[in-house]
């Protein structure tokens, strides 16, 4: 029998690296956590292995052609097996849970977010593609639902820490950190002949491939500053990108006293996926400590935007506001995807983005339905730029 003083936690993208890192935090925790409710999208195999060990409530296979496979994995279970989009979604609105880890990748996570905040869930916010296709409309939502969204990104999260205790005190601007990526200060013609695999490897951070491959490219950077303005309800001039190589200073807050407090650690997911699944609390764990008798210094750099555009595009996105940054994600969704089966270069996904923010109708006000339209059409321009 589950504790009924545990908090029952729907993980959606428990098979990522963001799912399974949570999974470590609940092992760690079994007398404060339990995974109600774990989906994925292809990954039946693992999806099947971890339900095994947490027996959830509910299990969601998005890929419908593995249905099968998972049910009769589960057949000698209790676990209730569902399968498809729509599935995702009507889960999402189930009573059985008391927190969302919302940690699909990408725009596929926006529909099961909308319907956990419609009805009134905390949500653990992995999936920054939530609030740049649609931020407006989620905040809004999660304001007249009383459902509170805590950030999971270590940047947002960050910021989130920074700003516990200083609810009436204004900001100034926050100040986002960034690694630079594997490419920090290399120029286009070093980049034209960048591969997947080059891509793939982070200096710092172990991430899934899209989010490593944004990183990168400093496109994540963007998703973040985006993010950020409906997270805090900050006007974009008050959001700031630094270049940290050393990833210890995840995110600044300056205060209008010109103060600064930044949260600092290790570059480890595990923690603030930890603070949000516990918040308001901290637990203790034996993750590594920072010692600053290690760090002979940590330096601080503007980001090249000449060379990354992605992150000038993001900033234009965040700026101009309407369905630009639902363009901006839709078509980087598509490049990404295309640059990792090796279609296209590494320069050709700012490209494709840029010719997509230029191509695709601008709404100044969009609806939801018009970001659903917006996104699918920014997708089948980019394809199409791609010659998919």
């Amino acid at each position: 029998m589950k504790n009924i003083m545990q908090k029952r936690l729907a993980i959606f993208g428990s098979t990522g690296s963001i799912g399974t890192q949570a999974l470590d935090v609940i092992r760690a925790n079994p007398e404060l956590f339990s995974a109600e409710v774990l989906t994925a999208q292809t990954n039946d195999t693992l999806l099947v292995e971890q339900a095994l060990e947490f027996r959830p409530n509910v299990v969601v296979i998005g890929d419908e052609s593995k249905y099968k496979k998972v049910k009769e994995a589960l057949g000698h279970t209790d676990v209730k097996v569902f399968a498809g989009e729509q599935a995702l979604a009507e889960t999402a609105a189930m009573d059985c849970y008391d927190m969302m880890l919302a940690a699909i990748v990408g725009y596929a996570g926006l529909q099961p977010t909308l319907k956990a905040v419609e009805n009134g869930k905390a949500i653990g916010l992995a999936n920054k593609e939530t609030l740049v296709v649609a931020g407006d409309i989620v905040m809004d939502l999660a304001i007249r639902h009383k459902a509170p969204v805590i950030p999971v990104d270590s940047e947002h999260s960050a910021i989130f820490q920074c700003m516990v205790g200083e609810s009436f005190n204004p900001i100034e601007k926050i100040i986002l950190t960034a690694s630079g990526g594997p490419f920090r200060g290399r120029k286009p013609n070093f980049l034209v002949n960048v591969k997947r695999d080059h891509a793939l490897q982070h200096p710092n951070w172990s991430m899934g491939a899209k989010i490593t491959i944004d990183s990168a490219t400093l496109m994540n950077k963007g998703l973040e500053m985006i993010e950020a303005k409906w997270l805090f309800n900050l006007k974009p001039e008050r959001i700031q990108v630094v270049i940290h190589p050393q990833s210890i200073i995840h995110s600044m807050v300056q205060f209008e006293d010109g103060s600064i407090k930044a949260q600092m650690g290790l570059p480890d997911m595990k923690l603030p996926i930890q603070y949000a699944m516990a918040f308001p609390k901290r637990l203790k764990n034996n993750y590594p400590r920072f010692d600053f008798r290690k760090y002979e210094q940590l330096t601080f750099e503007e980001p090249d935007l000449r060379t990354f555009r992605n992150l000038a595009l993001a900033i234009e996105a965040l700026h101009k506001g309407g369905n630009l940054p639902c363009i901006l994600n839709a078509a980087n969704e598509i490049a990404v995807w295309a640059f990792l089966k090796n279609r296209i270069g590494f320069l050709d996904m700012m490209a494709v983005v840029e010719q997509a923010m230029q191509k695709v109708k601008f709404i100044e006000k969009p609806t939801l339905n018009d970001y659903l339209e917006t996104d699918l059409d920014a997708r089948e321009f980019a394809a199409s730029l791609i010659k998919l």
